[in-house]
């Protein structure tokens, strides 16, 4: 038996995780070992979004709660596209509405946590 399904969800947070956070760092570098080809322009943005989901993905398969991960994605991919359009890399007319409605769902969930872990004291 290959192993209990927590250890196999431990096994692929992990994996998940460290190509998000590889994603992030260096988006290009990953492109050349994955495609073949090193990520230019808005693909080096696209993938470190990506590389934001896969933590926030390895975050899910953690053991414990799986909303931890979602709030983990939205509040890292708020912040980065915020970043994007405080510095001008990104003008995009939908880039203010992402990164306002992340924010809300944020808030959502650190909403819903706090209020579980009230009700379970």
């Amino acid at each position: 038996m290959i192993g209990s399904m927590r250890s196999v969800l431990a096994l692929a947070a992990v994996s998940e995780a460290a190509t998000g956070v590889a994603l992030l760092i260096a988006p290009s570098l990953v492109g050349q070992l994955l495609f073949g080809a090193e990520l230019t322009g808005v693909a080096v943005t696209i993938g470190r979004v990506a590389g934001i989901a896969l933590i926030g993905l390895g975050v899910a398969c953690w053991p414990g709660p799986p909303r931890i991960g979602m709030l983990t994605y939205g509040a890292a991919v708020a912040l980065y596209l915020a970043n994007l359009g405080l510095s001008g890399i990104s003008r995009g007319a939908l880039l203010w509405p992402a990164v306002v409605l992340h924010a809300i769902l944020t808030a959502l969930l650190i909403r819903v946590l706090t209020s579980d872990k009230k009700t379970k004291t």
